[in-house]
């Protein structure tokens, strides 16, 4: 059992005892003690089998709940966050369309194949080069329209056996988390205007040469390990990228 004992020699000012808290939660969670779905014990228990204040446990909860990694109902209690479509649609996906209604695409998997990882992949998952990867390749469609081309890097080691998938679903993200214990917790986005080459523009149905917008993703698991690599290239005629600041 792990247990924090104010009194025991922790160093007040290397980290708050609540960020303390949080990262034993954090830890069980990344273990799978804590499942996706799960509920949590409550304040009190959390309270004496860490031997900290309620106050402390409420904190620490309220840290992993500005994460978005556990979701608290009222009258029933504190869940660890699962991805969904709701959680997909709202966290993880950007464009709307320009009347700012979120709509989760649909999509067409065009290739999805193993393979050893490029100079840039590995740079981006931190990994060796020539380490193996997954790659898959998908055409995203808004409004029945085809609207987003992603390419998607994985390295193999964390997904073993997405390659052999049948059906790889709409939200990835269950996926990951469902088949491989993956959680992906936070990601890093990076935008760019370019322009449509021949290939993006043949699956896109637009002309060679036309403005899209490109989103280049890093996903990270909760033990803070690069899970993914994502380059979404998107026609914006009909939606836009959408960024809330709080």
């Amino acid at each position: 059992m792990n247990r924090i004992i104010p009194s025991s020699g922790l160093v007040p000012e290397a980290k708050p005892l609540y960020a303390q808290v949080k990262e034993l939660m954090l830890g069980r969670m990344i273990e799978g003690v804590w499942k996706p779905g799960a509920v949590l014990p409550s304040e009190f228990q959390l309270a004496e089998e860490f031997g900290v204040s309620q106050g402390t446990v409420r904190k620490a909860l309220d840290a992993l709940a500005a994460e978005n990694l556990v979701i608290r109902r009222q009258g029933r209690g504190t869940f660890v966050a699962e991805h969904d479509e709701d959680r997909a649609l709202f966290h993880f996906f950007h464009l709307v369309g320009r009347n700012g209604e979120r709509r989760l695409p649909g999509g067409t998997v065009l290739s999805c194949r193993d393979g050893k990882a490029n100079k840039e992949e590995a740079a981006r998952l931190r990994i060796d080069r020539g380490a193996a990867v997954t790659r898959i390749r998908r055409v995203r469609d808004l409004d029945g329209a085809p609207a987003i081309l992603e390419d998607i890097s994985v390295p193999c080691d964390l997904f073993p056996g997405l390659s052999g998938v049948s059906d790889l679903p709409n939200t990835i993200y269950e996926l990951y988390e469902r088949n491989f214990g993956v959680t992906i917790s936070r990601a890093e986005e990076r935008l760019a205007a370019i322009e449509a080459g021949p290939d993006v523009a043949k699956l896109l149905g637009l002309d060679v040469g036309q403005p899209i917008l490109e989103i280049d993703r890093i996903a990270f698991a909760l033990d803070g390990r690069a899970a993914e690599w994502r380059v979404s290239l998107c026609d914006t005629r009909h939606h836009r990228y959408l960024a809330e600041l709080v």
